[in-house]
């Protein structure tokens, strides 16, 4: 089923918002100026973005271009393991409960980096590595990886990747822990 892009972030655009807020907190903890934010918007071509200064150095290119991942996810956890808990532990459901389950698979969905970040990245990574970086050597794969889950977004990937983190997984753990 071919659902508009714009559609299914205006259904999770908590995800986007946060996908944005990460890059911005990322910019702003290693002192890269943010000349302009837009959280989220209704455009086709973009829903949301960071503009920012030069990054100093890779890491900060590279915190900037994952912290989305890293935040998303862990956002994503944190909201739905203690919603998912009524579920697996009463086999209840209620309205708060599912209200955060969408929140937390929203912000989850997106968490993957997107092809332009990917791609600066790949571009500084590929600079960085020819001088021993190792960081820069090891986010080589992180960005194919990046722009794989970006391919696969046409199968729903990223969705599949949010409800594993926000709701599978929390069954996988509380059903060996009950």
């Amino acid at each position: 089923m071919i659902i508009p892009g714009i559609i299914i972030a205006v259904l999770t655009f908590p995800g986007v918002i946060v996908h944005e807020a990460a890059h911005m907190l990322f910019c702003k903890l290693r002192r890269i100026p943010v000349l302009d934010v837009k959280f989220f918007q209704f455009d086709m071509n973009t829903t949301g973005y960071v503009v920012h200064g030069d990054p100093k150095d890779f890491t900060s290119t590279f915190l900037i271009s994952i912290g989305p991942f890293f935040l998303n996810t862990l956002l994503c956890v944190i909201i739905c393991f203690p919603a998912a808990l009524p579920y697996y532990l009463f086999n209840e459901s209620n309205f708060i409960s599912i209200f955060l389950i969408w929140l937390g698979v929203s912000i989850g969905m997106h968490a993957f980096p997107s092809t332009q970040d990917a791609s600066v990245l790949w571009e500084k990574a590929t600079t960085e590595a020819k001088k021993f970086n190792i960081l820069a050597i090891l986010s080589l794969p992180i960005v194919v990886l990046i722009f794989i889950a970006n391919a696969l977004k046409f199968i729903w990937f990223d969705a599949i990747y949010g409800a594993f983190i926000g709701i599978f997984l929390p069954g996988l753990i509380f059903k060996n822990l009950l």
